[in-house]
């Protein structure tokens, strides 16, 4: 049986999204962290079988789908099965990548498997068939360094830089409620700016608005 392919796809639209704008949202709201020691994923979504590194899923058999638009490239991808038939589909993951990776250099990246999961957990929290709106997926350690030298914001030893971190919103939802679905996952970081919530898979801490 073959799988159906995602292929990326470049939408024209006005996003009003621009790199001073993010500089600007990044250095808004200082790191007010709480964290925790270690990781801690929860036991509802478990780990891959086989010794993967990714979460499995809910149900298994499931197929899961996750949708993106990407702020800077106006790119897209539309329900991308990342997981189906029981395992990771690898081109469904490389488009994910070519669509994560760092605008400014072209560089694409890994993107962790397992924050591909919590997206999807977040996704079915917030209820909702809308895309990830994409602020910043993979960041070159050339592009962070630049952007940690304008922005309080920006970590020098970032998640972005691992592949483990997206900064999102979705259409239809708020910040709050997004920033509440990823905190109650317990997965890793969660942080709330000016415009997105960033989410990543390293160790548990919180910061931005409650």
């Amino acid at each position: 049986m073959t799988r159906k392919i995602c292929p990326l796809t470049s939408e024209k639209a006005e996003t009003g999204f621009s790199r001073r704008a993010f500089l600007k949202m990044a250095g808004s709201t200082g790191f007010s962290v709480v964290a925790a020691p270690t990781l801690m994923i929860p036991k509802s979504l478990g780990r891959a079988e086989g010794g993967s590194s990714g979460l499995l899923p809910v149900k298994k058999g499931q197929d899961l789908f996750l949708s993106f638009y990407n702020c800077h490239t106006g790119e897209s991808l539309k329900k991308c099965a990342f997981w189906a038939g029981g395992s990771y589909d690898s081109q469904a993951l490389k488009e994910i990548n070519k669509l994560f990776r760092d605008h400014r250099t072209n560089t694409i990246h890994e993107i962790d498997s397992n924050l591909l999961h919590v997206l999807y957990k977040v996704q079915k929290q917030l209820d909702t068939s809308e895309p990830f709106h994409l602020v910043s997926g993979y960041r070159s350690p050339k592009s962070n360094k630049m952007l940690n030298a304008h922005s309080r914001g920006v970590a020098k030893n970032s998640q972005h830089i691992y592949g483990k971190a997206a900064d999102i919103y979705v259409p239809g939802r708020t910040l709050k409620q997004i920033q509440g679905a990823a905190k109650s996952l317990r997965a890793g970081g969660v942080g709330r700016y000016t415009g997105f919530v960033h989410v990543d898979t390293g160790r548990i801490r919180y910061w931005g608005a409650a």
